[in-house]
């Protein structure tokens, strides 16, 4: 599903968002993916709910963008995250350099240990 999702752009956009890929299922191998036709995303989380989401790949016509759900709580040294939502906050990945930066991988995991923790929180309310 993903390889025909991401073979309707063009090819320097899916190589970058292949990365992106590659990248996120090294540092949260137990994420669920779920592709996002409409919205042109692919999805991270937990489970399969909206509010599970951890971060995401979203295609835009010159870069991809690496979006984190909770973005506002990361912490970001290096000035990596842009973004003006109330929780949301994303890295625009123009090139291979910028999928391969430390300071990446750091956000996502983050992002992880950020979601797990909220995870673990439920489950001991529940």
């Amino acid at each position: 599903m993903v390889d025909d999702f991401l073979a309707s752009y063009p090819s320097d956009i899916s190589a970058l968002a292949r990365q992106a890929r590659l990248l996120i299922l090294d540092v949260i191998p137990e994420a669920i993916e779920q592709v996002d036709i409409p919205a042109k995303l692919i999805g991270y989380g937990y489970d399969r709910t909206y509010t599970a989401t951890i971060c995401g790949i979203a295609m835009q016509k010159s870069y991809v963008n690496l979006m984190f759900a909770r973005g506002t709580e990361l912490p970001d040294p290096n000035g990596l995250l842009e973004g003006t939502g109330k929780k949301a906050r994303h890295v625009k990945i123009r090139t291979s350099d910028d999928v391969s930066k430390p300071a990446v991988r750091a956000l996502l995991h983050a992002a992880a240990a950020t979601k797990q923790g909220t995870e673990e929180k439920k489950k001991r309310k529940g």
